[in-house]
């Protein structure tokens, strides 16, 4: 018999209990996040963001404000011309191709944004570089992007930290007087770190808020990469810090190792990471039009021509004057060291010993974020041991991000006193007095902050003579200003006024406006001798800082002094004799009685010139009065010890006295003092020759053509060995190369 069928489950009972069972069942499990962290931030307080925009506001104002009054960047030598070009180049449609390649400071390897859009800015208005408002445009564009710069470090402090770490980046940042006298006139590094910090911020904003990031931070981010790389070929680090770090967020954000089972979270990424890196990349291309003619080459040839074609130039480090290739390890980490603001360096170390509890405050990428792009680029440099000099200019675009880690040392630290207001503004107490002196020096030398050196290193008077001080020369602006207020010059003058600089592009752009009736000569400090001038120009830049040190400087014939900080940084010379280059020039048509006169005048009314008693030293010896000639060299070196012909001269002297190993001796002192003095390495070559170490002599002869590609006296003397030793075929060389000197 069959079973009765009403024990059987229905369908519909079936359907229940599925149902049941289903609502009993938890829903499956989010990836685990390892990157938010429960602490509250200060993001929503309205009256802090009310503060944070309001100091904005203030510091875009002050610092386009102090652009009008900077003077003319060294390096507009090089940028006008590349603007110039550019703005040929964009106009033309591409058929004006100078701006493809510029031998002369290799401009072409440079991204033009800058140049493009102040070029047309100028064009626009009608304004060419010989008026002051073709560069006031310029600066003011500059001043504008180091805001941009400053502003986003305070947003991206802010995107994690709260309105107050953003207050606390914006307050150390603007009153940190080298970015912000850099900001007032810097055409290449302060752009560059404006792309390089708004890329940052809005990398971190387009990850912290996916998989649904703001447009407008997809836009920064764009423009940040594109800014960058459009300024040098060094931006293409940021790409690779979005790739980096936007692989780091996916992972971290979406469960580790599974997270790369998330297909539509990965999609995600990848379109937005991609897309913006693509979008930033053509974007740069348009500015650059060397990168153009080939797109996928020519930004790595620039980046990697770099390290070859930088300029290697005199600087002064620690006291010494050495070669800018041969700078110590430490060159970048000293002079941050003493040139930024107390509380940036401070907070900054603080950040390195807190780091831990600052990883678990906030999210920890940004943390890692955010000293990486502080710290990496200053570590590359050193382990590529790459040629800088001007401080630490070429890594200006790293101090932002140094910044915000300050100021997150400072916002924690008074998160610490939570609940304790009284600590809590003891803490802001300190980060204002830490501040008062950087505030001070921008508020006093509002012309040239640049120059500012901290107490560390006793202010910029006690780095006087040790560390370079206005490197760019624009204090030039302010000596002749002093000269039209002195009425020296001025408009309808009856005589033509003849002045002498070593920052001969700055002086011209800003004498144009006198026609002929100025006229410009371009001599080297060791050189002003060598021709005639009324009045002179000379910055500290390139003087020997023994000299400095020792208050040999500036000369008796100055007139005027430009000061910073209680340090001189330019000193205007009156000539009034014209007795040095009448010396001069009658020394180099062998009227040595004339020279001798004419010198001995200069060194009575100009006692501290050295290159008098350099010259007064070669006519002695070249009238055979040896001890007067070692006398007036030995005069020289008590001035500059560095001089070049005086320490050649005592060289000289004992050749002349038979005295071989003496001479020597001194001549290889010579080379220690300035490896690029080409009449040591030839002196040298002609004892060794005299010893017959034929082999010494050419090596010696080599350097001296390598320091003085035109010393025709060390090819004559190449030619002679190789056809002593029977190598007549590298002798017709060096006769060959001989014939082709001018």
């Amino acid at each position: 018999m069959a079973k009765s069928g009403k024990n059987k489950p229905r369908s519909n009972d079936k359907d229940a209990s599925r149902s049941k069972q289903a609502a009993t069942q938890s829903p499956p499990a989010p990836p685990k996040d390892y990157l938010t962290r429960p602490e509250a931030t200060t993001a929503s307080d309205p009256l802090l963001r009310k503060v944070f925009w309001g100091i904005a506001a203030l510091g875009l104002v002050v610092l386009v404000a102090l652009s009008f009054g900077s003077g003319i960047n060294a390096d507009d030598k090089f940028q006008v011309d590349y603007s110039q070009k550019l703005v040929s180049y964009y106009s033309s449609f591409g058929k004006d191709t100078s701006a493809l390649y510029i031998p002369d400071g290799n401009m072409h390897l440079y991204g033009g944004f800058f140049e493009v859009a102040t070029g047309f800015a100028n064009k626009m208005l009608g304004y060419n570089p010989e008026q002051l408002a073709y560069h006031n445009v310029r600066h003011a564009s500059s001043a504008i992007l180091g805001w941009v710069a400053i502003l986003c470090a305070g947003l991206f402090a802010a995107l994690f930290a709260g309105w107050r770490a953003g207050i606390l980046t914006l307050v150390i940042m603007l009153l940190s007087p080298r970015f912000v006298g850099d900001s007032m006139m810097n055409p290449k590094d302060i752009p560059f770190a404006a792309g390089y910090m708004m890329a940052i911020y809005n990398m971190a904003a387009v990850l912290e808020r996916m998989p649904a990031p703001r447009r407008w931070n997809i836009a920064g981010l764009v423009a940040g990469l594109a800014m960058a790389l459009a300024i040098r070929a060094g931006g293409l680090l940021p790409f690779a810090m979005l790739f980096l770090f936007a692989g780091l967020h996916f992972w971290l954000k979406n469960g580790g190792l599974s997270a790369f089972s998330n297909f539509s979270a990965l999609k995600k990424y990848t379109l937005i990471v991609v897309g913006t890196a693509v979008a930033g990349y053509a974007l740069a291309l348009f500015f650059w039009p060397f990168a153009l003619q080939k797109p996928l080459d020519n930004p790595f040839v620039a980046l990697s021509k770099f390290s070859v074609l930088e300029v290697r130039i005199r600087v002064l480090y620690e006291g010494l004057n050495i070669m800018s290739d041969k700078t110590p390890w430490h060159y970048p980490v000293k002079w941050m060291l003493y040139t930024i603001p107390l509380a940036a360096l401070a907070g900054f170390a603080g950040s390195l010993l807190w780091l831990f509890r600052l990883l678990g405050r906030y999210n920890p990428l940004w943390v890692l974020l955010t000293l990486f792009a502080a710290i990496f680029p200053v570590f590359y440099v050193i382990y590529k041991n790459s040629v800088i000099h001007d401080g630490w200019r070429h890594l200006t675009f790293a101090y932002p991000p140094l910044c915000v880690a300050a100021a997150l040392f400072w916002n924690e630290l008074a998160n610490a006193f939570s609940g304790k207001k009284y600590a809590q503004w003891a803490v802001y107490g300190v980060v204002g007095l830490l501040l008062v002196d950087a505030g001070a020096f921008i508020a006093t030398n509002p012309k040239f902050p640049y120059v500012y050196f901290n107490p560390i290193e006793g202010g910029t008077k006690g780095a006087y003579g040790k560390f370079e001080t206005d490197y760019w020369g624009v204090s030039v602006r302010q000596g002749i200003e002093w000269m039209e207020q002195q009425g020296i010059l001025k408009e309808n003058m009856p005589e033509q006024v003849v002045i002498a600089t070593n920052m001969y592009y700055s002086a011209k752009e800003l004498t144009a406006k006198y026609g002929d009736k100025v006229k410009l000569k371009y001599l080297k400090w060791e050189k002003r001798c060598d021709d005639a001038w009324d009045y002179a120009l000379y910055p500290t830049r390139f003087l020997d800082g023994s000299t400095l040190q020792k208050g040999k400087w500036p000369p008796a014939n100055a007139v005027h002094l430009v000061e910073a900080g209680g340090a001189p940084i330019l000193a205007v010379l009156k000539d009034t004799g014209k007795n040095c280059s009448l010396g001069m020039a009658a020394a180099k048509v062998g009227d040595w009685p004339t020279a001798i006169e004419k010198l001995k005048a200069e060194v009575a009314n100009v006692p501290d010139n050295d290159a008098a008693w350099s010259a007064l030293g070669q006519v002695y010896l070249n009238v055979d009065s040896l001890e007067l000639g070692k006398a007036a060299a030995e005069k020289a070196l008590a001035i500059s010890p560095d001089d070049s012909q005086a320490n050649n001269l005592i060289g000289m002297y004992w050749l002349y006295k038979d005295e071989t190993a003496k001479a020597k001796e001194q001549f290889e002192y010579s080379i220690r003092r300035d490896a690029s003095n080409p009449a040591a390495w030839y002196y040298l070559a002609l004892i060794a020759r005299s010893q017959g170490d034929n082999q010494t002599a050419l090596n010696n002869l080599m350097s001296a053509i390598k320091a003085a590609p035109n010393f025709r006296q060390a090819y004559e003397l190449s030619a002679q060995i190789y056809e002593s030793v029977g190598d007549p075929q590298r002798a017709q060389q060096f006769r060959a190369a001989l014939g082709q000197i001018k």
